[in-house]
């Protein structure tokens, strides 16, 4: 099967598996690729704009939800087996293999898991030095002398707390 690579405007809109299964040349700038991304542009505002009123827009928005990120519904019902094969698409041109064996399986999980989700507001917010460990003794000792308090005032054992209960009762 002949397939364009993906351009910019379509990977932007969610709509890169148009271009995998496009049969035109793969000629960026082609008046048909003009041509698809403005016409899928005008589609996705209008399906955006506004609230659904009838079941086709609602039916047209689900689509284009589910090929925006395919892999999320390999397993719905009526549209699995496309969405499947729009993540084979996107996985062949991105260089990833097809799993075939259990340790193929297990070794791609295990890289997933291992793959930290990319924040760049959770970077900037985390920068503190304990956003990963608890401060140990010291820095906690060094911050309490920060805030005027180094020293830590004794918790009362239970022996003076029921005196002192026993002393409010006796007031009585």
């Amino acid at each position: 099967m002949s397939m364009s690579l993906p351009r910019r405007a379509m990977e932007q809109m969610g709509f890169a598996v148009c271009c995998l299964s496009c049969d035109a040349p793969d000629i960026a700038g082609t008046e048909r690729c003009r041509g698809c991304i403005e016409s899928h542009a005008k589609a996705r505002d209008k399906l955006t704009s506004g609230p659904a009123t009838t079941k086709a827009e609602r039916l047209a928005r689900e689509q284009v939800t589910m090929l925006a990120d395919p892999s999320k519904y390999i397993d719905d019902s009526e549209h699995g087996n496309f969405m499947l094969n729009y993540v084979r698409l996107i996985d062949a041109h991105q260089g990833v293999e097809e799993v075939i064996t259990m340790e193929q399986v297990e070794a791609r999980f295990a890289a997933q898991r291992a793959k930290k989700d990319k924040s760049l507001i959770r970077q900037v917010a985390n920068q503190n030095p304990w956003a990963e460990r608890a401060p140990d003794a010291e820095e906690r000792e060094e911050m309490l002398e920060m805030f005027g308090t180094a020293k830590r005032p004794e918790a009362p054992t239970w022996e003076d707390l029921l005196d002192e209960v026993g002393e409010l009762l006796d007031e009585d």
